[in-house]
């Protein structure tokens, strides 16, 4: 069974005569590693183990999503990433970090891809009680002659919506990463230049969330999905997110917020996060 395309409304119209369409997304794959990856000694032992139905359903799930471009969380590495993302139709681009889980982005063929030096300042050393994080991919996307820059992020996990003063647990890693993308975000501001970061968050953002507030300090930034409990896991809060910020901000389509159902409950090992979406508007220079 394919996945059910929930309509939720977004927030921004593209005024522009002349654009080109993209569909971007962010899909957490939930460790999807190769056979060989998934059986290291140091990897968790209750990790999905899929067979090669599951992948043929999550290449389903990909092709009915059909984005232009997506980020991606928990990738293991392009090959296995191809199995849903075929390498003729989709160019795939994934974080160097040197552990089991990458960033990654997969991008539709005729867009013109110049990556960025990874945002290392994301997965700061860990320490003995924590899994190494991931980097922030970092990716300029030209649109026909239009540049969108992409941040894939996937930050670390426990801290949903603990306030600013909690001390323990993962809230001060994730904070030193909010700190980390207020400094990512100083840069876009200064350059001028488009954007989204997209990716798992790991926190419930909303507009009045002060970890938004902080980045909404910087530049001001549109969140997609605030203002909306997902259909994926019975309507919780996101944690998956899209953020615009520069002019993509007046890219969005309206109503074209989409979140793809993943059944969560069978027996096949698919992914514990569903794939949401936003349209936007790209526009073109029409001048001879």
């Amino acid at each position: 069974m394919l996945g059910v395309f929930f309509f939720l409304p977004s927030l921004h119209a593209s005024a522009a005569t002349a654009t080109q369409t993209l569909k971007v997304s962010t899909w957490n794959m939930d460790w999807l590693l190769s056979e060989q990856a998934q059986n290291a000694p140091d990897i968790p032992p209750d990790i999905p183990h899929r067979s090669a139905g599951d992948m043929n359903a999550l290449a389903s799930y990909a092709q009915r999503l059909h984005p232009d471009l997506i980020g991606l969380q928990e990738v293991g590495d392009s090959a296995t990433l191809a199995r849903l993302f075929d390498p003729q139709d989709y160019q795939i681009v994934l974080s160097n970090d040197d552990i089991a889980q990458h960033t990654a982005l997969a991008v539709r063929r005729g867009l013109r891809v110049q990556r960025n030096p990874d945002v290392g300042a994301l997965a700061p050393a860990p320490t003995a009680a924590h899994h190494p994080l991931r980097s922030g991919l970092d990716i300029t996307v030209l649109a026909g002659d239009t540049p969108l820059r992409i941040l894939v992020v996937h930050l670390k996990t426990g801290c949903w919506d603990n306030p600013v003063s909690e001390t323990h647990h993962a809230c001060p890693t994730l904070f030193a990463q909010f700190h980390a993308l207020r400094d990512w975000l100083a840069e876009r501001a200064e350059n001028g230049e488009s954007f989204a970061i997209i990716g798992d968050f790991n926190r419930r953002l909303t507009r009045a969330d002060p970890l938004f507030i902080s980045l909404n300090q910087v530049m001001p930034l549109t969140l997609v999905t605030a203002g909306q409990a997902s259909p994926c896991l019975g309507g919780s809060y996101f944690i998956d997110h899209i953020l615009l910020g520069g002019a993509a901000q007046k890219w969005a389509d309206p109503a074209s917020l989409r979140v793809m159902t993943i059944p969560q409950d069978g027996a096949q090992m698919l992914s514990d996060h569903c794939p949401v979406s936003i349209t936007l508007h790209v526009p073109q220079n029409t001048t001879p």
